[in-house]
């Protein structure tokens, strides 16, 4: 195999500060390698683009798969682009197959309009198999987007799940998508996932769902009254949609705005910037102890031998474990 000259990091940064989307994916893909002088490089590219972050609105959309996640997000792009002249982010994270380790990665084919606008940036992402519906370089990436000047960065995540939540701990809104009749409005969403929106929106708020889709907000507003308060005392909001008809996506921006303004006023905005950096760091923090402990050979050989017993019939996994644990205590902590 030819051997890959590394990338011009000082020309690739220079791109990205002048709002080049070319230089903005290839930065992206840099941090997903897993080559280790990609990773480094990465890394130390990160560090000097973070004083350029920071600045834009940090949305995550959530909701179950047909709440039409892709379709309410153009629009609401496209709408930031067209009527408040923002540069707009979506990284929509796509589930990577555990068999062959693909993955569909179409959203552009579903924002067609937002994919083919200048002042639109889209970057389909795999989850690498991670929990958290949110990709491993995700927090990465949202610091890249800011530092190419986008004012606004939207998370599409993958659906609804109780580890889906994480995405919570890297965005300022957490907006979960709702559709009318899609079963019990609150027995059928996880409680941890209702903790953490802010807004609840539902979707798909026209022709003869309209009316029911007013009265199921009506409900849910109703009902999110029952759930403790936000640890940033926002209250809640419910809005309806219709994405298609391009219907009540004025509204559901100016409640995002007005979020904003609540955790700026109250002092709340930088606490919660400052959770988001804290929760990056425990990240990188685990990804670099299981990286160092991977890469030697004493360990590698320990993963080998324990793979092979645990191949056998009468394998004890509890057991194996319980052995591996003592075998890598004595292998980082002997005198």
């Amino acid at each position: 195999m030819a051997h890959l000259s590394p990338p011009d990091i000082n020309a690739l940064k220079a791109g990205l500060l002048a709002g080049n989307r070319a230089s903005l994916s290839q930065a992206i893909t840099l941090c997903e390698s897993s080559l280790r002088l990609h990773q480094e490089l990465s890394l130390n590219m990160l560090e000097e683009l973070l004083p350029h972050g920071g600045k834009s609105i940090r949305i995550g959309v959530s909701g179950i798969p047909g709440a039409g996640k892709s379709t309410f997000i153009e629009a609401l792009g496209m709408e930031l682009i067209e009527k408040h002249q923002k540069k707009v982010a979506v990284l929509a994270i796509d589930p990577t197959s555990e068999q062959s380790g693909g993955s569909i990665l179409g959203d552009k084919t579903r924002m067609d309009d937002l994919s083919r606008n200048h002042n639109a940036f889209i970057r389909p992402t795999a989850t690498s198999t991670q929990l958290g519906g949110v990709g491993q370089y995700t927090q990465a990436a949202i610091i890249l987007c800011e530092a190419a000047g986008f004012d606004v960065v939207i998370v599409e995540t993958v659906g609804v799940g109780q580890s889906e939540i994480s995405v919570n701990k890297m965005v300022d809104v957490f907006l979960l998508l709702q559709i009318v009749g899609a079963g019990d409005d609150l027995q059928g969403m996880k409680r941890g996932i209702l903790e953490c929106v802010d807004l609840l929106v539902i979707n798909k708020a026209d022709g003869e769902l309209k009316q029911k889709a007013q009265l199921e907000a009506a409900n849910l507003k109703n009902a999110l009254h029952l759930f403790p308060q936000k640890h940033s005392g926002w209250s809640r909001q419910v809005k309806t949609c219709s994405s298609i008809e391009k219907k009540g996506i004025t509204d559901i921006w100016n409640a995002i705005e007005e979020h904003q303004q609540y955790l700026k006023s109250s002092g709340k905005f930088e606490v919660q910037r400052k959770q988001q950096t804290d929760a990056w760091f425990v990240d990188l923090q685990n990804n670099c102890l299981f990286d160092f402990i991977h890469t030697q050979p004493s360990v590698q050989a320990l993963l080998i031998k324990t793979r092979a017993e645990i191949s056998s019939t009468n394998s004890n996994p509890l057991g194996l474990v319980r052995e591996m644990k003592i075998a890598l205590k004595e292998l980082f902590f002997r005198k």
